[in-house]
């Protein structure tokens, strides 16, 4: 089976394509109900810290209960209405009891993981780098989404994908380890600086403590040399997220912008493509 893996890419690719279809399905879950689960936890430690009465006990909430159902009328989804992407299409993206709406954005995520799984399989191969990409891949993913949502970046997703890529790289799988330790600190560390140079003078918080341990994850993973590049593009990407959004919601122009999902896009395309287009760039200029 390896064999014919790697001897016919695109058999490769379907596989991973049809995986991310399936993951995507799990992330809409876990989007949805991760901030609800920490929530819960932090007040739960709250009310501890301070004697105060705990909540009644609940129905158990987790990713794997209860089942999902259809949030304006509670109706549970049934697996024949749980099929990723098809479903959707088969129901006209209406529930299938009150056929109110469902959110085009569950379909979107489950098309978007699909594609990025299969742009990782296309351009690594099959392999240990793929397979490693693509989890990272899903992790952005979901941290972008969630960022979105709640300006949260949650450690209990950045944090074990950040070990990982140190863990996978003191194999060499993507850059070597003393680079990708430097990638860590030099992620974490240059996000730091600014963020305190901007508190000494404005008084004021630029961006959240998530994003420094996000680039320090990213720094792991590819190694110090794609942080440039990721600055740079997710600069830019910030920039033009934050002119579409003034434009979007003039009378709540103070509302945060998450810088997150700008982080995750530009050091996921760094990871791949950045040797490539700073070949490119070099070459451009004359310098090569």
């Amino acid at each position: 089976m390896s064999l014919l893996l790697q001897e016919e890419p695109w058999v490769f690719v379907g596989i991973a394509l049809s995986l991310g279809l399936i993951i995507g399905s799990f992330i809409n879950v876990l989007v949805w109900r991760l901030p609800t689960m920490l929530q819960r936890e932090w007040r739960a430690q709250a009310q501890e810290v301070l004697g105060l009465p705990a909540d009644p006990a609940g129905p158990a909430y987790t990713l794997m209960r209860p089942n999902s159902c259809c949030p304006r009328c509670n109706q549970p989804i049934r697996p024949r209405e749980n099929i990723p992407l098809l479903s959707y299409l088969l129901l006209r993206g209406r529930c299938a009891q009150c056929r109110e709406p469902i959110s085009a954005r569950y379909p979107f995520t489950e098309l978007a993981c699909a594609l990025i799984s299969a742009t990782v399989a296309w351009h690594f191969g099959f392999g240990w780098q793929a397979g490693a990409v693509m989890l990272l891949s899903w992790g952005l993913l979901a941290m972008s989404l969630i960022d979105v949502d709640h300006q949260l970046l949650p450690d209990v997703l950045v944090l074990p994908l950040l070990w990982l890529g140190l863990i996978l790289n003191s194999a060499d799988v993507l850059a070597t380890l003393p680079d990708a330790l430097w990638g860590a600190v030099i992620g974490y560390t240059s996000l730091w600086t600014v963020f305190w140079l901007f508190k000494v003078v404005t008084g004021k918080d630029g961006m959240g403590y998530g994003d420094f341990k996000l680039l320090a994850l990213l720094g792991a993973w590819g190694g110090w040399q794609i942080l440039p590049m990721t600055l740079l593009m997710s600069s830019l990407l910030g920039v033009l997220a934050g002119l579409v959004l003034m434009r979007l919601r003039k009378p709540q122009a103070s509302i945060p912008m998450p810088f997150g999902p700008c982080l995750a896009i530009a050091g996921w395309i760094a990871l791949l493509w950045g040797g490539q287009i700073t070949d490119f760039y070099l070459q451009s200029v004359g310098f090569k």
